[in-house]
């Protein structure tokens, strides 16, 4: 029993620059995010045990290991592998010496002693250590994400014929099929081949011999011409049947590279569908009215600031207005109590008493002086006195008349004076009233404006929350809801790329030849097909004139030649027609005889495969499926618990469709790996489509599979960790996205 445990890997390969990778025995779980070097691994464990192709070429769509893995340093490719094989601990080591041989060098020899292992080499490491070849191993153990379904080999089929008959892995039924094809088609093939042509010059001689009774010299030459001709014709149809067969595989490679782009298409706008979904971004509608919001919550938010404004000057205007009213004659009072206000004006003017006591005296006096100088005359002198009095008091009467006269002229100009002052100081109090509404007004517009502001912006912050939680204000929310607009209109190209896709695939299979012959090196035509054929019809026409002459000279010399010999040659070419159809016969029985042998090892080997890949299948879906079948071409279907009818895996969701190709790999393994080298099995990012539940599963089984052989298990998400956290029986390794500086 060699039974290959890996220790250790040490790689300078491709992003790899003298990086170290430590495994232990049992279920290994590499964690690493896309792009730090977990394909990259993968392949340099495949390079360390069965070296680097340096004949393979780049080619459209491809890129050769050798240019695909060079060292992003510019160094030369090297690696070394430490492991236990046989009980024994090896260390193998690769390095490159030539350029045009990368890690070409090898060397294995027991660790710690340095000693050559005697008979393992860089061409045999693989088989011997494994037990299989480089395709065996890729198609069983090495399992990819992009590579879960599995494919026919002519290194898998000798394997499996192996394993169901005598145990030779000598034999392969695609490669001897292909070859009894080859033989098959040499002898007749449509109208070409060895029978065709010797047919074609059976009936040729047999007319030489009818024409070449007549003239021999001149028939010679015209069967010369004949034969030229029919030459050409021949290698002009062949051209062009090569000119058929290369636009046929043209075709049917242009319907593969569009079938391989509607599924990368298809997958990529379901992946983005998955990621919006999962993120519970919104519907394009509801994003359009969110964003509408947004820019009228702006317009909202301007109108609020013009209110605010307008109230400001509302309230300017207001207080000019007050500040008018209080230095008015009025201040404090209504327009009403203003007009109850009395009006103060000086008394009026009256007759005052000492201007009576005035007069009476300076009559008195009048009349003393007028008796002391008219003693005599007693009535005159009272009749002066009392004219004198009497004048005093009209002179007093006049003079009180004039004063009031001013005085109700004062009163008027002083009564007219106060309406005037009423009627400004009710114009600046209804002034000052309307200032006051006005401010009221715009207060309330205002107010209304920055609540129906706040409730929106609000309103939509919490609608938006639903799917950004860190959209705390406006700027935010209008970018999260720009990244889902964003991300909605690349689901929309994607979707309708993956629909241009399939369209454009569809109108390529119609288009498209069914599948036959297609060898990968077919040569391109040198001419187009409608030279060929325009060529080809000329050359018809010429073997058709030349055959028209041949017959008007057989006719002219019918009875000059001796077809004697070219009886003898037609004899022979009967003879040879009749060996060939019987080696035609014998390769198809042949051939007949391969397919039902392989059609028996099939038979064979397809039920043993089926029944165990449906026991790891229903262990990996939890009893969901219980049958598997498988075609000879590995065609796979599955049988769901309580149901007779079988789903093909084009009828499964693509987590189911990868469960059933995991179980058919590893099934593979444990019926065609060699039991006693316990092969490790690598999976690189094999489980990444597999949800929660479906992860769990192959983890489980994953982890009962890892007591028997060494498991490798490459990922990019953490949940195979977690799954394992606290198990001491799974190593776990957390890589980083760090590319080592050169």
């Amino acid at each position: 029993m060699i039974f290959l445990l890996i220790h250790r890997m040490s790689a300078t390969f491709g992003r790899l620059q003298n990086q170290t990778l430590e495994l232990r025995d049992g279920l290994n779980i590499i964690e690493a995010p896309n792009e730090t070097g977990k394909s990259t691994w993968c392949a340099f464990l495949s390079a360390m045990l069965f070296g680097i192709n340096s004949r393979e070429r780049d080619r459209a769509g491809f890129i050769a290991d050798k240019n695909r893995f060079a060292p992003w340093s510019g160094v030369s490719m090297s690696g070394r592998l430490d492991c236990r094989a046989g009980g024994q601990e090896l260390t193998l080591s690769r390095v490159t010496r030539r350029q045009t041989a990368p890690m070409g060098e090898f060397q294995a020899v027991y660790a710690g002693t340095g000693e050559v292992v005697p008979g393992l080499t860089g061409q045999n490491c693989g088989d011997t250590l494994l037990g299989v070849s480089r395709e065996v191993f890729e198609r069983s153990a090495f399992i990819r994400q992009a590579g879960l379904a599995v494919t026919q080999d002519p290194g898998l089929e000798r394997r499996i014929a192996a394993l169901i008959t005598s145990g030779e892995e000598g034999t392969s039924y695609s490669e001897a099929a292909d070859t009894l094809k080859k033989q098959l088609n040499r002898r007749r093939h449509n109208k070409t081949g060895q029978l065709p042509t010797l047919e074609a010059e059976l009936q040729e001689t047999a007319h030489q011999l009818e024409e070449l009774e007549t003239l021999e010299t001149q028939l010679a030459a015209a069967q010369e011409q004949m034969e030229t001709l029919a030459i050409e014709k021949a290698a002009l149809e062949e051209e062009l049947s090569a000119c058929d067969r290369w636009e046929a595989s043209r075709r049917r490679r242009a319907l593969f590279q569009a079938e391989t782009a509607a599924r990368e298409s298809a997958q990529r706008a379901s992946d983005l569908r998955r990621r919006i979904e999962e993120e519970r971004m919104p519907e394009n509608d509801a994003i359009g009215r969110l964003r509408g919001a947004i820019v009228n919550l702006e317009t909202v938010r301007r109108s609020t600031k013009k209110a605010r404004e307008e109230q400001d000057a509302a309230r300017l205007a207001l207080l000019r207005a007050e500040d008018a009213v209080n230095n008015s004659p009025f201040p404090g009072q209504t327009p009403e109590q203003a007009a109850r206000l009395p009006l103060h004006i000086d008394p009026r003017p009256r007759f005052p008493l000492w201007g009576v006591l005035l007069a009476l005296a300076l009559g008195l006096g009048l009349w003393a002086a007028m008796v002391f100088f008219a003693q005599q005359n007693l009535r005159l002198s009272t009749g002066c006195g009392c004219g004198a009095g009497g004048l005093c008091l009209l002179a007093l009467s006049l003079l009180t008349i004039q004063k009031q006269k001013k005085w109700e002229a004062r009163a008027a100009e002083l009564r007219q004076q106060r309406q005037k002052e009423l009627a400004a100081f009710t114009a600046l109090y209804r002034a000052a009233e309307a200032a006051q509404a006005e401010l009221t007004a715009k207060t309330a517009a205002a107010d209304s404006l920055y609540a129906s502001l706040t409730s929106n912006e609000q309103g939509i912050l919490l609608e938006v929350r639903r799917f950004a939680p860190a959209a705390f204000d406006v700027p935010t929310a209008d970018a999260a809801l720009r990244a889902c607009a964003v991300r909605r209109k690349e689901l929309m190209e994607a979707e309708s790329a993956a629909r241009e896709a399939r369209l454009r695939c569809d109108l390529l299979t119609q288009q498209t030849p069914a599948a036959g012959e297609d060898p990968a090196d077919l040569p391109a035509p040198v001419r187009s097909r409608e030279a060929v054929a325009a060529r080809l019809e000329e050359a018809r026409d010429a073997l058709a004139a030349a055959r028209s002459e041949a017959d008007r000279l057989a006719g002219r010399l019918h009875a000059l030649g001796d077809p004697v010999v070219l009886r003898s040659s037609a004899a022979h070419l009967q003879e040879e027609i009749q060996a060939l159809e019987g080696e035609h016969k014998a390769i198809q029985l042949a051939l007949e005889a391969l397919g039902a042998a392989n059609t028996a090892l099939q038979t064979r080997f397809s039920p043993e495969l089926g029944r165990r890949a449906a026991e790891i299948f229903r262990e990996l879906t939890g009893g969901r499926y219980t049958g598997v079948t498988l075609d000879r071409s590995f065609r796979l279907s599955a049988e769901p618990a309580g149901d007779s009818v079988c789903r093909d895996t084009a009828l499964l969701s693509a987590g189911a469709a990868d469960q059933l190709y995991l179980a058919v790999r590893l099934a593979i393994c444990d019926l065609v790996l060699p039991e006693e080298n316990q092969v490790p099995i690598v999976l690189d990012d094999a489980l990444a489509n597999f949800d929660g539940s479906r992860c769990a599963a192959a983890l489980r089984y994953l982890r009962t599979t890892a007591q028997k052989r060494q498991i490798l298990l490459f990922t990019c998400h953490s949940r195979e960790a977690e799954f394992f956290a606290g198990d001491s029986a799974v190593s776990i390794q957390r890589l980083t996205d760090e590319v080592p500086l050169v």
